[in-house]
């Protein structure tokens, strides 16, 4: 088109019906808004949370006040080749890379997983278990065949309205404690979350040795 017009003279008008274009397109200017800014703290929170796709990343840039929509975020997301490789196991959301720091008092780090076992007939249950890492107190231990996303923030809600909230929550990357809802509930609270890394639950011990011997009690 260019070289039509500026070397063969031709106007606007015919070098597009050369090339079979609408005028309209070839005038148009894109007005959209510089995006570097969020394609660089996209990239950052995508090395942060390997095994999150865009719709967690989503979540997690609208908490830092990044307002996009999500189609906005998915063209992004592709352009950025920030795509999760598929495996044949669940996925896993890494955590940050950032050494825990000890707590110091009661409320600043709470630690909780689950732990299973089976009734006499057979029938699977979960426990959902909450412990206090310096004062060493189990807050709560939670049993149901079922514990949802859903679920686990609503018992949350129920120990922050009768002990406080806590300034960071410890936990695996299992799929309830990933869910969207959790995401949610951790933005809506203003409570920070740090998720070990896979196969590592030494960095969560206490809550498992507490659990343990809960449930073998």
């Amino acid at each position: 088109m260019n070289w039509a017009i500026k070397e063969k003279d031709y106007s606007q008008r015919r070098a597009c019906q050369l090339v079979g274009m609408a005028p309209k397109t070839y005038r148009y200017v894109s007005r959209r808004p510089d995006d570097g800014e969020v394609r660089i703290r996209l990239r950052a929170l995508a090395n942060e949370r390997r095994r999150f796709g865009y719709r967690h990343l989503h979540i997690l840039l609208a908490r830092e006040g990044h307002r996009l929509n999500h189609k906005n975020l998915f063209r992004l997301y592709r352009a950025e080749r920030l795509g999760v490789r598929r495996r044949g196991g669940r996925k896993r959301a890494l955590g940050t890379r950032a050494p825990m720091a000890l707590p110091q008092a009661m409320n600043q780090r709470w630690s909780l997983d689950f732990v299973s076992d089976a009734l006499a007939c057979g029938r699977r249950f979960r426990v959902l278990a909450v412990v206090d890492d310096f004062a060493r107190e189990c807050l709560a231990l939670v049993a149901d065949t079922s514990l949802s996303g859903l679920r686990v923030g609503r018992e949350l809600d129920r120990l922050v309205a009768l002990r406080g909230r806590p300034a960071l929550i410890v936990s695996d990357n299992g799929t309830e404690l990933t869910s969207h809802a959790m995401l949610r509930w951790q933005q809506e609270r203003g409570v920070a979350w740090h998720y070990i890394a896979p196969g590592k639950p030494q960095q969560n011990g206490l809550r498992a040795s507490m659990a343990g011997s809960a449930t073998s009690a």
